[in-house]
């Protein structure tokens, strides 16, 4: 699961950067947990750890999303967004040692590894000690994930506001800055002034236009598309079939041969045919003969294109020599990797293709 928590509670009365005023009296736990992606941290996101600081003796930061490739939704990395949160602490008086961190990687198919590594990351920190606490917001149902932790106190912020990093982030890539200025802290607002310098900030800055433009081209439709691809998880040798993309969104991440379904195929078809378009797979090689399992990955925000439901489809090639190669169609380059590497490397891989690779490989 990615972690949620795009906007975060606060009190509309209280300034920014300022702590909360102390709310009723209660015994100070030991440890408290505030999950979040913090992409990019905002002036909510500082009203809350101020506020749960002041019940809790260290402050435990969970941070989302980590380990993925850059995009428009998750431009920064976990390193980024752990140093520029120490920083707008620090800024506010807090002491280093008195903030801990974990980083935790979106598991978009299957909660009880995402589960599973927040609480092995928290329980690296506290070390036995059940004196814990977790801070959040009940806002919505996608809030859901502060009722998964029945053994942690729940204790709920007193901080309510309508920003969001999702706002954060629009204005950022639309190249007002003088509007994120007003969003996060000074500290924040330095480290994304930097970082608008360099080339991965140029590079999302086009995928930002590109995906505008794109959806808006829909948005004319009488209902909301809903697209249909097909995508290839190969495996041969210990080793996986991939290509490279080759043009925008997404370009120069790995990822698996897929493409759009065509109104005259099936969906094995439209499988099979990316396959030899995109990596030049002999068509000697039956792939239907080799097919193992498929399955729909269908989460909601799989895509930044829009909503995009695909059809996986696992073939295994077994054991011999690795067939002769060749990029083409949508593809700059296609390659066989170990499994060990491409296992080992979510942060190279377009949307959530390492996860689609990763539940074929991990079922055996």
């Amino acid at each position: 699961m990615p972690a949620p928590l795009e906007s975060a509670p606060t009190d509309p009365a209280l300034s920014a950067g300022s702590a909360p005023p102390p709310g009723p009296a209660r015994r100070r736990r030991t440890f408290g947990v505030y999950i979040g992606r913090f992409e990019p941290p905002h002036q909510a996101h500082l009203l809350v750890m101020l506020e749960a600081l002041q019940s809790v003796q260290k402050l435990i930061v969970v941070i989302g999303s980590a380990r993925a490739a850059r995009n428009t939704k998750n431009p920064f990395t976990a390193e980024e967004r752990q140093e520029v949160t120490l920083e707008m602490l620090r800024a506010a008086g807090v002491p280093k040692t008195r903030v801990l961190f974990v980083h935790v990687r979106d598991y978009f198919y299957n909660e009880a590894l995402w589960l599973s590594e927040v609480q092995r990351g928290v329980q690296h920190h506290t070390r036995g000690s059940s004196d814990i606490a977790l801070i959040g917001h009940i806002k919505d149902e996608s809030s859901y994930y502060l009722r998964s932790f029945p053994s942690w106190e729940f204790i709920p912020t007193h901080v309510v506001s309508e920003l969001s990093a999702t706002d954060v982030r629009r204005a950022y890539f639309e190249g007002r800055l003088d509007d994120v200025r007003g969003m996060v802290p000074p500290a924040v607002h330095d480290f994304m002034t930097r970082f608008q310098e360099t080339a991965e900030y140029a590079d999302l800055r086009a995928e930002y236009d590109y995906l505008r433009e794109y959806r808006a081209a829909w948005q004319s439709a009488p209902f909301a598309p809903v697209f249909v691809t097909t995508d290839a998880v190969i495996t041969r040798s210990g080793h996986v079939l991939l290509i490279r993309r080759g043009h925008r969104p997404g370009r120069g991440r790995l990822a698996m041969p897929g493409g759009f379904l065509e109104q005259d195929e099936t969906l094995l078809a439209c499988a099979v045919r990316e396959v030899r378009e995109e990596t030049g797979l002999s068509v000697s090689i039956d792939l239907g003969a080799q097919l193992r399992a498929t399955q729909v990955f269908d989460y909601p925000d799989r895509s930044l294109r829009g909503r995009t439901v695909t059809h996986a489809f696992h073939f295994d090639l077994g054991i011999g020599q690795l067939p002769t190669l060749h990029g083409g169609s949508d593809a700059s380059e296609a390659l066989w990797l170990p499994l060990s590497e491409a296992l080992a490397h979510p942060e190279l891989f377009f949307e959530d293709h390492h996860a689609i690779i990763e539940h074929f490989l991990m079922r055996g």
